[in-house]
């Protein structure tokens, strides 16, 4: 009759993230300590890295697909994490929100320009929400928009963290925040490692 009890009391303690065996999926996109990608690896194969590394395998992004697993010290890890919540807790910038808006059948050019625009707001200290409002008979085949949603959510995985994974607000939109990454553990800022245009020759008669 007990039984049912410490078996609640399990679930209430599961870690914050998956790590090495705890890993359900077979694939997983693997991004290593500088977080540089590696590209997408069996899970086996991904493990025999980390271990040979002495590190841990953590997933970060559990919904996109194929979930995104960073190879880290798992206690460093943690520590870090919960070191940038503090500070963005405490920064005035942690309140600021931007807010941009995805659809289900988004040109891939229009996903790429908003995806950039994602990553500037996340590059200065942003948060960033994201929206996917379903239309018409988009609402009959959802699985499109989280689609969408997860591959936005896992391009930005170098810069943001989504609070929590996508869900739905009402029957007609999808939601997700994304919340930058500390500085010390954020991608580059394309921003600022894009060289200048160069400047035209002297007396070049384009601008005359």
């Amino acid at each position: 009759m007990s039984r049912p009890f410490p078996s609640r009391h399990f679930r209430s303690r599961e870690p914050l993230h998956r790590r090495n065996g705890k890993i359900r999926a077979r694939e997983v996109r693997v991004l290593d300590q500088a977080k540089q990608q590696l590209g997408v690896l069996s899970l086996n194969d991904a493990l025999r890295i980390a271990y040979a590394q002495g590190l841990d395998l953590v997933e970060i992004a559990p919904t996109a697909t194929p979930p995104v697993c960073r190879i880290v010290d798992y206690g460093k890890f943690l520590y870090e994490e919960a070191k940038r919540e503090k500070e963005s807790r405490s920064s005035p910038s942690a309140s600021r929100m931007k807010e941009l808006q995805l659809s289900a059948v988004i040109d891939p050019h229009d996903f790429a320009v908003k995806r950039d625009h994602a990553i500037q707001f996340l590059c200065d200290d942003l948060k960033v929400r994201v929206k996917l409002r379903f239309k018409g008979r988009q609402k009959a085949h959802k699985e499109f928009g989280f689609e969408v949603v997860n591959k936005f959510v896992r391009d930005l995985a170098a810069y943001g963290q989504a609070d929590s994974p996508p869900k739905m607000l009402g029957d007609r939109d999808l939601n997700v925040v994304i919340t930058p990454l500390h500085r010390d553990k954020r991608g580059k800022n394309p921003r600022l490692t894009t060289p200048p245009p160069s400047a035209p020759p002297a007396g070049d008669s384009s601008l005359t």
